[in-house]
C-alpha cells in the first residue's frame, strides 16, 4: 500500500520542538502539593474501568465512522464512560473518571519540519507559561503550585485510507514552532478570579458563562493558582465546589482544565490499570510519546501521588511484547541527539526489513530495539530509508508483521516521528464522526493541545476534512460544554 506524499523528501528538523519554556520545574518525589480536590492519595474509589483491549491486524473495530468492523464504541459512549450529555459519576468525592479513547490513523501530510525535545527551543511561548515564574506567595501566605510542564498524548491505531490532501500548501505558521490556543491570561489576578468564580457558583443557579470565561482564558499553570486563592480565601476546596454545581460532560471538561498537566498523566496511567480490565489504549498514549524528562516525571509523580511503582503496575497489567515495549518506553532513555546518521538510518532500515518482511515469522525485540532507543528524527530518516529499500513504507509493515496493542504502540512511535498536529487532527474528526460523540477523547485532546499545538491542529483539521474544528464540535456538541470547547479551541 502506498501513502500520499510518503515517503517525504527535503523536510528540515522542526524548530522549536518543545516549545521554550517546556522544560521542566516538576519537584522531587514526595514534594507534590496538589490539592484535595484530586482523587485521593493511595487510589480511592474509582468507577470501573472498561475491559478493552486492541483486535487483531484485521482492524479496529469501530462505529460511528471508524474503519474497521464491529461496533467501539457504542454509540452513546464506552462501557462506564459518560452516557450522551453525562460523565461518569465521580466515587469518593474527589476522583475523576478514566478518559478512554480511540481512533485510528495512518497515511498524513509531512509537516515541513519538526523536531524532538533535547534541541534549543527556537520559538518563545509569549508570557509566564510553562514554566514561566511563579510568585513566592499568595495572599494569606498560601504556598503556590509548582510549575508544570506541558505533557502530550499521542493515541496510535491501525491504518486507515487516508483522506485526500493537498501536499504543497502547508500552512505557514507550521514552519515556526507550535503554538497553542490558550495563552497566559495578562494582567492575572489569582484573587479576583477566585472571587469571580465563588460568586458563580453561590446561591441559587450556576452561572455557567462566569465560568467559562475564566477557564477558558487562563493558562494551567493559572488554574492552579486560582486554585491555591480559592482555598486561602474561602477555606473550601474548588474543585469540589465545581463538581457539586456541574455535572455531565461540563464537569468532565472543568475537572480536565484544573488537573495539572504531570499529574493528569500519571492518574490517568493509575486509572487505565485499576480494577478489572487494562486501557490499553491510554497506556500507549502517554508512554510511546513522551520525552524522556517527562516520563520520568511521570514515573516519579506516580510512586508519590499513589504509592505504587509504574513498571510493576504495567508488568502485572500486560504481557508479552506489548509489556516489553511498555517497559522500554518507562525507562525514559530514548536517543534525544537531533543529529540524524543517516548511516545508521540505512543499517536500521536493513535490520528492520530482514526481522519482518525478509524473513519467515518476525523478529520482534529488533523493532522494540530500534523503535524504542533511536530518536525521532533518526526514525524518520529510518522510515525513508526503509521505503526506498523496500518499496513499502514501515508502518504499513508493522500493520504486516504484528497486530494488537503491540502494533498500536509501535506505530504510535513512529507516527510521533511524522506529523504530530495531523495525528490529532484526525483524532478529533473521528471521536465525532458519525452517530454519537467520544467526548472522553474530544476533552482529551483539547485540554491537553490548548497549550501545545491547538494551532496548528485545527490549521491541519481543515486541510484534511475541508471543515473547521470549530464548525464540527459546534455541531456535535450542545450548552455549557459546547461553549467552553469552542472558548478553548479559540471559535
Amino acid at each position: 500500500m502506498s501513502y500520499p506524499g510518503y515517503p517525504p523528501t527535503g523536510y528540515p528538523a522542526f524548530p522549536g520542538y518543545p516549545p521554550a519554556g517546556q522544560e521542566s520545574s516538576f519537584p522531587p518525589p514526595g514534594q507534590y502539593s496538589y490539592p484535595s480536590g484530586f482523587p485521593p492519595m493511595g487510589g480511592g474509589a474509582y468507577p470501573p474501568t472498561p475491559s478493552s483491549g486492541y483486535p487483531g491486524a484485521g482492524g479496529y473495530p469501530g462505529a460511528g465512522g471508524y474503519p474497521g468492523a464491529g461496533g467501539y464504541p457504542a454509540p452513546g459512549g464506552y462501557p462506564s464512560a459518560p452516557q450522551p450529555g453525562g460523565a461518569p459519576s465521580y466515587p469518593g468525592g474527589q476522583g475523576f473518571g478514566a478518559p478512554p479513547s480511540g481512533a485510528g490513523f495512518s497515511g498524513y501530510p509531512q509537516p515541513p519540519s519538526q523536531s524532538y525535545g533535547g534541541g534549543p527551543a527556537q520559538v518563545p511561548l509569549p508570557g509566564g507559561f510553562p514554566g514561566g515564574p511563579m510568585p513566592s506567595q499568595y495572599p494569606g501566605g498560601q504556598s503556590p503550585y509548582p510549575s508544570q510542564i506541558n505533557t502530550e498524548s499521542l493515541p496510535s491505531y491501525p491504518v486507515f485510507s487516508p483522506v485526500s490532501l493537498d501536499y504543497s500548501s502547508e500552512p505557514a505558521s507550521m514552519t515556526q514552532g507550535t503554538q497553542g490556543t490558550i495563552q497566559p491570561a495578562a494582567n492575572f489576578d489569582a484573587m479576583r478570579d477566585a472571587e469571580i468564580l465563588r460568586k458563580a457558583m453561590k446561591g441559587f443557579g450556576t452561572d455557567e458563562q462566569a465560568i467559562v470565561d475564566v477557564v477558558a482564558s487562563r493558562s494551567n499553570d493559572q488554574r492552579q493558582k486560582i486554585k491555591a486563592a480559592f482555598k486561602t480565601m474561602y477555606g473550601k476546596d474548588l474543585i469540589r465546589d465545581l463538581k457539586s454545581e456541574l455535572s455531565g460532560n461540563m464537569e468532565e471538561l472543568i475537572l480536565a482544565l484544573f488537573m495539572p498537566p504531570t499529574y493528569y498523566d500519571a492518574w490517568s496511567l493509575q486509572n487505565a490499570m485499576k480494577g478489572v480490565g487494562t486501557q490499553e489504549r491510554v497506556l500507549i498514549e502517554i508512554l510511546c510519546t513522551r520525552t524522556n524528562q517527562e516520563i520520568r516525571e511521570i514515573v516519579r509523580c506516580y510512586q508519590s501521588e499513589f504509592g505504587r511503582d509504574l513498571e510493576k503496575d504495567i508488568r502485572s497489567d500486560t504481557s508479552g511484547h506489548f509489556e516489553r515495549l511498555l517497559v522500554s518506553m518507562c525507562q525514559g532513555n530514548r536517543d534525544e541527539n537531533q543529529n540524524v546518521n543517516h548511516q545508521l538510518a540505512q543499517e536500521d532500515a536493513q535490520r528492520l526489513y530482514q526481522a519482518g518482511e525478509g524473513r519467515l515469522g518476525t523478529d520482534e525485540s529488533c523493532f522494540n530495539m530500534i523503535l524504542a532507543t533511536r530518536s525521532f528524527p533518526q526514525l524518520k530518516a529510518t522510515m525513508e530509508a526503509y521505503s526506498r529499500m523496500a518499496n513499502r513504507d514501515l508502518l504499513s509493515s508493522v500493520s504486516r508483521e504484528f497486530s494488537g496493542n503491540v502494533e498500536s504502540g509501535l506505530k504510535t512511535i513512529l507516527q510521533c516521528a511524522l506529523n504530530r498536529p495531523a495525528f490529532f487532527a484526525e483524532r478529533l474528526y473521528y471521536s465525532m464522526k458519525g452517530a454519537g460523540t467520544d467526548d472522553s477523547t474530544l476533552v482529551r485532546i483539547v485540554v491537553a493541545r490548548s497549550e501545545i499545538d491547538l494551532v496548528q491542529i485545527k490549521q491541519m483539521f481543515s486541510q484534511m476534512y475541508q471543515k473547521t474544528l470549530g464548525t464540527m464540535i459546534a455541531s456535535d456538541t450542545s450548552g455549557d460544554y459546547r461553549r467552553l470547547l469552542l472558548a478553548i479551541v479559540g471559535q
